[in-house]
């Protein structure tokens, strides 16, 4: 797999995962970095993947991959 920087503007660092928004749902979903980059959806480094927070009035999911700890009530496997 080739290096694909964090979206997050002068963000030199590798991404870790990939967050995603249901615009229709008014959700967000933040999970283990997707196999290939896709146009509508954001790369994150595990910094900002770990600092991100959903818009107002919408709600988060984090989708934890293998061997990590959960550090939320709301995370889900």
């Amino acid at each position: 797999m080739s290096f694909r920087p964090c979206s997050r503007v002068a963000c030199p660092e590798e991404s870790a995962a990939t967050l995603t928004f249901d615009y229709a749902d008014a959700m967000a979903v933040l999970g283990p970095l997707a196999v290939q980059r896709e146009p509508h959806t954001f790369d994150l480094c595990a910094r900002h993947a770990r600092l991100t927070a959903a818009p107002q009035g919408w709600q988060l999911v984090r989708l934890r991959t293998l061997g990590e700890a959960a550090t939320e009530s709301g995370s889900t496997e």
